[in-house]
């Protein structure tokens, strides 16, 4: 009897199974220790987008943390692909992690000794915000809770200590608010759990230099900006800016570009999307929709 890959499908150290199957032992160290990096790539239309991209900067967030999983950067365009065919789906959440075992048998007990390996899966499109949340505008609030410093944990290394983040998104729910954005110490906006902040302010859009992911479809926004004539900069924002900005959205794989009409209760225009922030996100999908930056999946092939 075959196997059913209709809700997902996952590779796991070398193994493809159904996702509500995929498994790790507990004893190792990206479950004990939060010790993994890991990326995610969107699917759309059939299309992986920036597919190059996301695994550069998933090669270069291992080399930053000494993890060295036996599988290539060849390897790993591969099976995120296979997951995708075996699943079926067009629309896809496609994530892909680099675990770190347990410390091998006979040598010292540190992460120099461990095994390595990568963890891929492929599920239904998911979007951050949902579709009515994007429709209105998210409702946004400066957390209390400060962005762990990059000193102690280098942010444009995807990686899974979330304690600040997952803080951030208590405070935002207690708030009845969508999402949050954090500040470090410094009193400079970073960013929010999983997206990069923009704001627009007298028509120039900036986006935080520190602290921050350097986002792919941040990347992408910043690309727009440049051939749609809209000036952009990435430097130090302060809290303050944001604050009182005409206009903030967010950027992530799972759903692009999204408008933000509220920050701490305070509306922003007719606490609707902004009309920059509409044009943006209007301009991005549609030059997804026509394959922009797209990597073809032969759903074809054999699995």
């Amino acid at each position: 009897m075959s196997e059913d890959f209709s809700g997902g499908a996952a590779y796991v150290d070398g193994r493809f199974v159904p996702l509500d199957k995929a498994t790790l032992p507990i004893t190792d160290w990206g479950y004990r220790r939060s010790d993994v990096t890991y990326d995610v790539v969107s699917v759309w239309r059939g299309l992986f987008f920036r597919l190059d991209d996301h695994i550069a900067r998933f090669r270069r967030s291992m080399n930053a943390l000494r993890l060295s999983p036996a599988e290539t950067d060849d390897d790993i365009r591969r099976i995120l692909d296979r997951c995708v065919r075996l699943s079926g789906l067009r629309e896809a959440y496609v994530a892909f992690d680099c675990v770190r075992g347990r410390p091998i048998v006979g040598k010292p007990y540190h992460p120099a000794h461990t095994r390595n390996y990568v963890i891929a899966f492929a599920r239904p499109w998911v979007d951050l915000f949902s579709p009515e949340i994007q429709a209105r505008g998210a409702h946004l609030i400066v957390a209390k809770a400060p962005r762990i410093p990059e000193e102690s944990i280098d942010p444009t290394v995807k990686n899974f200590h979330w304690g600040d983040l997952t803080r951030a998104l208590f405070e935002a729910h207690d708030a009845d608010a969508d999402g949050a954005v954090l500040v470090d110490r410094g009193g400079f906006v970073t960013e929010g759990p999983g997206y990069n902040i923009f704001s627009v302010t007298a028509g120039e859009v900036a986006t935080p230099d520190r602290g921050a992911l350097e986002g792919v479809t941040r990347k992408s926004v910043i690309e727009l900006c440049a051939e749609l004539d809209i000036r952009c900069s990435v430097r130090p924002v302060l809290v303050q800016e944001l604050l009182q900005a005409d206009e903030i959205f967010v950027t992530t794989t799972a759903g692009g570009p999204m408008p933000v009409s509220r920050i701490n209760g305070r509306m922003m225009g007719n606490d609707r999307p902004g009309p920059l922030s509409s044009r943006l996100k209007a301009t991005f999908w549609k030059k997804r929709e026509a394959g922009w930056h797209g990597a073809p999946i032969d759903y074809d092939a054999p699995p």
